[in-house]
């Protein structure tokens, strides 16, 4: 492949590389965010004697699907065995949940 072809293909991309950068910055401050929130709701729920089953299935679901988005891309065993842990946890969480929702 040579200099033009190069070019070329470069000036045909849709791909905005800044637009793509801010996005995945602001997914990085989201998580955070994200995961402020969540202990602060556990905690609050825990001085006040509420369960937080619901929230908790949240943040476990939010858990299993980054590490299976993970584990497709990097085929890592590691992100497998986080992700089947997520997901034992996140259906823990949503049987509490409805369990003591129905009560």
């Amino acid at each position: 492949m040579n200099k033009e072809e190069i070019l070329s293909k470069s000036r045909q991309s849709t791909k905005d590389e800044g637009l793509e950068y801010i996005e995945n910055k602001g997914r990085k401050i989201g998580y955070s965010i994200f995961i402020c929130v969540f202990a602060f709701i556990v905690i609050f729920n825990a001085f006040i004697g509420q369960k937080s089953d619901a929230v908790s299935a949240l943040f476990w679901t939010f858990g299993l699907a980054e590490n299976i988005a993970k584990y497709q891309f990097t085929h890592e065993k590691k992100n497998l065995i986080l992700a089947i842990g997520f997901l034992i946890t996140t259906i823990f969480s949503l049987t509490n949940f409805v369990l003591s929702s129905l009560r």
